[in-house]
């Protein structure tokens, strides 16, 4: 699919805005240069590698390392204009840095120098929006149009591991017939989902990473294989049978849908999902190959039906997706694909036609980080936090007392979480995520413009905050209180 659909603040969107409104564009020879840092640029990532150490990046090419925790800053020299999304050192000399149009830096001075690194998303000018560090040799990247790339070598080779579409896959009908026939070719289409973060833990071959419309997976191989994670709250209704060429749904589940729909009418992160079944009889009466019409038309009015009950009861008509709608240009495929037609039909058929509604999770999610194997964290749009205490397998919501956006969150061994977001937000957990609270007073400076990511060194003493105009917040007693650091005070 070659023009993206608009995203509601998706990553790119965020990252985006955020790091083009508030710069003079006519100081470019300060920025990406090495040596003292002239402009505070927005940073968008920071990776801290011990007590000692860590690299931030951002806007126009920025990179500022620290080598004596914290206390002082400098540049790193990039040779680049393009914005840097996400950095991740593997150890102290070697990491990666990725960016705009598939732009992948890697430094093996400890962010002193970078170097740009050739690799397909480049050339097809694919924008990568986070990178994560195993180790020196070992890197996992991602970003739109469904990127996963990986390299082994220190980057010398990066393999293309992208969500593709085939020909089962539910976006295959909304191809173009280019496209469709590059599939039943075996070429890659890529998927139309954004990826957004990846951690793997640093010396381990645990990865996690997560995406747009709840895209989430883990990974037990460093990015070899991948296994989806399931969210706790996911709902499928029995499918709501009705009779012989009937439409509407039966009164006696009108109530059950009604009271299924104002179940989730706060949860604005839940969508419902609504499809329509054919009996066997259905099909063979009405679903002739020569003309199929009348059988699409009962499966559209059973959707139908089904979307006015739910959105009587009270859920935005936004939430609710039909899925698996009659292709009624369906005799455009025949051609190259002749068993298209039956195929669909036969993913409509079951023991009694009915209407299935489930509950379809639609988080925008930004960052996912880990403190071990075990324990994980998730911030996303609308004050989204999830939490998983069994390796990135099962997630749980979790609430704060905004619907502001979280863009970051980290944790230290103890339990103490931490979560920044929009307009200088932050909230603290002291219980591993489950229950988030404002800083005690004086904790935390106060501040009303983005911070962007949020992370701690291995021990867990030190932490830093980044993010808009070069903001720099260091933590030395594991994220309890925090002081500015940069821009320097006048």
């Amino acid at each position: 699919m070659k023009t993206p659909p608009l995203r509601v603040l998706s990553f790119a969107f965020v990252a985006l805005a955020l790091g083009l409104g508030c710069h003079d564009f006519h100081l470019d020879f300060a920025r990406g240069t090495g040596g003292d840092i002239v402009l505070f640029d927005d940073l968008y990532s920071v990776s801290v590698v011990d007590d000692d150490k860590a690299v931030a990046v951002g806007y126009f090419g920025a990179v500022y390392l620290t080598e004596d925790g914290g206390e002082t800053w400098i540049q790193g020299s990039t040779g680049t204009r393009q914005s840097i999304y996400s950095v991740s050192m593997g150890d102290e000399k070697n990491g990666w840095a990725v960016g705009q149009r598939g732009m992948i830096l890697r430094t093996e001075d400890g962010g002193h120098t970078w170097k740009r690194q050739k690799n397909v998303k480049e050339n097809e000018g694919t924008h990568l929006f986070a990178v994560s560090a195993v180790d020196g040799q070992t890197a996992i990247a991602v970003g739109e149009w469904g990127t996963r790339i990986r390299t082994t070598d220190g980057g010398k080779n990066w393999i293309d591991d992208s969500f593709t579409i085939d020909i089962e896959h539910r976006m295959f009908v909304w191809l173009n017939p280019e496209e469709q026939e590059k599939v039943r070719n075996g070429e890659n289409v890529y998927d139309d989902v954004t990826l957004n973060d990846v951690y793997c833990l640093r010396g381990e071959p645990r990865c996690w990473l997560i995406g747009e419309f709840g895209y989430l997976f883990y990974s037990p191989d460093a990015g070899v294989t991948w296994e989806p994670s399931q969210i706790e709250g996911s709902v499928v209704l029995d499918l709501i049978e009705v009779p012989h060429n009937s439409l509407a749904v039966p009164e006696a589940q009108r109530g059950v849908l009604g009271d299924f729909a104002k179940s989730i009418i706060d949860d604005l992160h839940l969508n419902v999902a609504i499809e329509a079944y054919a009996s066997a009889e259905e099909i063979r009466t009405f679903g002739s190959a020569d003309d199929p019409t009348e059988l699409f038309e009962i499966l559209e009015a059973r959707m139908q039906e089904a979307r006015t009950v739910i959105e009587d009861a009270g859920i935005d008509s936004a939430r609710v997706r039909l899925r698996a709608q009659p292709p009624w240009d369906y005799e455009d495929y025949l051609d190259d694909d002749p068993e298209f037609l039956q195929r669909y039909l036969k993913s409509r058929e079951a023991a009694s036609g009915g209407m299935l509604v489930r509950v379809i999770q639609n988080p925008i999610l930004f960052t996912v980080r880990f403190r071990d194997e075990t324990n994980g964290l998730i911030a996303g749009l609308g004050g989204v936090v999830l939490r998983s205490d069994d390796g990135g397998r099962n997630w749980a919501y979790r609430k704060i007392d905004r619907k502001q956006a979280l863009f970051s969150v980290g944790s230290v061994e103890g339990g103490r979480a931490v979560t920044v977001g929009e307009k200088g937000l932050v909230r603290v957990s002291t219980d591993s995520g489950d229950s988030w609270r404002q800083p005690g007073d004086g904790d935390v400076p106060s501040i009303f413009t983005f911070m962007r990511d949020v992370a701690f060194s291995p021990s867990g003493r030190v932490g830093y905050i980044v993010g808009q105009t070069g903001r720099i917040m260091r933590s030395t007693d594991a994220g309890i209180q925090w002081k500015t650091v940069l821009p320097p005070e006048a």
